[in-house]
């Protein structure tokens, strides 16, 4: 083995023909990943909603979500386009036959074909839910028991990030059922309590005027708060309901100012409040 090394270095035509196919090799890898940072500079300056409004004006609007989606296939579709070049350049350059290695690969895609049939498949679903605009990057949805925000959207797989910092990476082909949580007018619901001996419809007009002064100071809110009225009756309290309709992703926020509103508004107008309470009777020492 040393001889033949030794053999090798001694030649010199054969020491720099592979020495010029590692140049090659190194060339071509390097002009790939300089593409591909070049290409997908240029992917995201096209589909920045500046330059989009600035070139298209009013005819071409594209949500911000659907946006980014767009974007990051994009990006994932020009990557392993290069890669795939490179490589054929490569074998090229050792002298394999692409022709050839294409026509095998067409007869053994019978026995790859079993095995890749998830890849297609994840592929496949995630063009669907992309042009079936199921959800984009930036949403909040909940995918098969698993809810967070579309942090990016490959061709194979969908990265969620859930709100305790996990990030859930999933096929697009596991994605049975979606729930998006982005769209349209979302609910705020707060379900407010008084005592039995607190006048109901007192507490009623305290809440809309409450609820009027919301609206005015929030452009979250796009519907109400509207005060549905007595919604239950517990074991020592009255529970009134009040709705609300929220741009998406801020239904929290307003709940938590709701409640924080309406219980100012009973302290000022002297209603109370149930909480639990304990009575002890004592007795005469008998």
């Amino acid at each position: 083995m040393f001889t033949q090394t030794l053999e090798f270095f001694k030649d010199p035509e054969q020491l720099s023909l592979y020495i010029g196919k590692i140049i090659n090799i190194i060339i071509i890898l390097f002009i790939a990943r300089v593409s591909i940072k070049v290409l997908q500079s240029l992917i995201n300056k096209f589909f920045d909603t500046k330059f989009l409004s600035t070139k298209a004006g009013k005819k071409f609007q594209i949500d911000v979500p659907r946006l980014e989606t767009l974007k990051g296939l994009t990006k994932s579709l020009v990557k392993y386009t290069i890669y795939f070049i490179a490589s054929t350049a490569i074998l090229d350059s050792f002298g394999v036959e692409i022709g050839a290695l294409i026509a095998a690969a067409g007869i053994g895609g019978l026995a790859l074909g079993f095995g890749a049939q998830n890849l297609v498949r994840d592929i496949i679903t995630g063009f669907f839910i992309l042009f079936e605009e199921q959800f984009g990057v930036g949403n909040y949805v909940e995918i098969d028991g698993v809810d967070g925000i579309v942090e990016e959207m490959a061709l194979r797989v969908t990265k969620i990030r859930g709100f305790n910092g996990d990030l859930h990476i999933i096929p697009n082909g596991e994605i049975k059922k979606v729930t998006n949580r982005s769209t349209g007018k979302m609910r705020a619901w707060v379900d407010i309590s008084i005592a039995y001996e607190e006048d109901i419809d007192k507490a009623i007009k305290v809440l809309e005027e409450a609820s009027q002064d919301l609206r005015s100071n929030n452009p979250q809110i796009l519907e109400g708060p509207i005060v549905l009225g007595v919604s239950n009756l517990g074991a020592s309290d009255v529970v009134i309901s009040v709705m609300a309709k929220t741009v998406p992703m801020e239904q929290w926020s307003i709940e938590r100012l709701m409640r924080k509103t309406f219980k100012q508004s009973f302290d000022k107008a002297g209603i109370e409040i149930p909480y639990p309470r304990r009575v002890v009777i004592s007795g005469d020492g008998e």
